[in-house]
């Protein structure tokens, strides 16, 4: 019998899910065996999976769990460096040249183990099946304009946190802009028709933003862009990929320029293809923004869990995408999870 044993998430500020009771009713329908671990954070309260027929662990207890069991977060594991020999469903990072991929990869190979990374469940045509970023582009978009509000203050941004709403973080946020007693910035999303920066546009346009969408067609002569200094706010919604052109290069920090947030909501700063190349590391909830540039300021966001703001919306959205894939998980040597294996297989043996 197919085993998938959720784990509850160790990460700070991550409340989401990737399946919900519903979900797990319906696997469990099917005669996959479903465990869930208890979690004091988690958004969706564990009442739904009993009811559903989940088994209950303790928290962190899936270093334990029977070796046919397939282990099911969407954050990082620690890094304790122990070896890693179940099969892990989750977002590894690890296969584009991050820092801690290689001890990731490396982990799995003492173990024996086999990570099937989220981002790399592709249907046939190469698209991923399920994805947090319409809620990405929307949270990323919102602290973006954060910055700018506090920048207006002579000031840097603060903490932010969960909403249980996007009307909550809306409201919060109309706020914070209407106290600038400014006209509304401009802003300009990069990968506008994809999910991230649907979601960041439609944030942008919910404030009151003015939104200059680019795609594909407007970055394919491959730079420079001296338009995206012309506006207030850049949101980068392109995941780093090789050919990916660089946006704002380092020089553009001594350059003239309106430009004085980024949101950089890919969020790939070790990347070997980060098109923002004017920071180097991830920014987090208590420091949502670096600041790269004092005059004129500049500060870029770029927290890498940022649909966790809306841990119940991210994970209720996300959770239907995938669920059909799951459904599939007696048959994992094929389809989606075949694919993501083969991209595992090939980038382990690149080690």
């Amino acid at each position: 019998m197919t085993h998938l044993w959720v784990r509850a998430e160790q990460r700070a500020n991550e409340e989401r899910v990737g399946l919900t009771p519903d979900g797990a009713a319906a696997l469990i329908a099917t005669g996959i065996e479903v465990t869930i671990e208890a979690s004091d954070t988690r958004a969706i309260p564990i009442d739904g999976y009993q009811q559903a027929g989940c088994a209950i662990a303790a928290a962190h207890s899936w270093p334990q769990a029977p070796q046919d069991a397939i282990i099911f977060g969407l954050k990082e594991l620690p890094e304790d460096g122990t070896a890693l020999p179940h099969r892990h469903i989750m977002f590894g990072h690890a296969f584009k040249g991050q820092g801690a991929g290689r001890a990731l990869l490396q982990r799995f190979k003492a173990g024996g183990g086999t990570l099937y990374d989220l981002e790399y469940l592709v249907d046939e045509d190469g698209r991923r099946v399920a994805a947090f970023g319409y809620w990405a582009g929307y949270a990323g978009a919102a602290v973006t304009l954060k910055a700018w509000a506090a920048q207006q203050h002579g000031a840097i941004c603060g903490p932010v946190g969960t909403y249980h709403s996007k009307d909550a973080l809306s409201t919060a946020l109309s706020s914070e802009l209407e106290a600038t007693g400014k006209p509304r910035p401009s802003a300009i999303v990069i990968g506008a028709l994809g999910r991230v920066g649907s979601g960041a546009a439609d944030l942008c346009e919910a404030m009151g933003v003015q939104v200059t969408r680019w795609d594909m067609a407007e970055t394919a002569s491959g730079g420079p862009f001296p338009e995206i200094l012309d506006h207030d706010l850049f949101l980068n919604c392109i995941f780093a990929r090789p050919g990916t052109p660089v946006f704002v290069p380092r020089a553009a920090l001594e350059a003239p320029r309106r430009l004085s947030a980024i949101g950089d909501i890919a969020c790939d700063p070790d990347s070997d293809y980060n098109p923002v190349p004017v920071y180097n590391r991830a920014t987090g909830w208590e420091q949502p923004v670096l600041r790269v540039a004092l005059d004129p300021v500049l500060d870029v966001m770029a927290i890498d869990n940022l649909p966790s703001m809306l841990p119940v919306e991210s994970s209720e959205d996300y959770a239907a995408q995938l669920l059909p894939s799951l459904l599939a998980l007696d048959r994992i040597d094929t389809g989606v999870w075949g694919r993501a294996e083969q991209a595992f297989r090939h980038h382990l043996g690149a080690l």
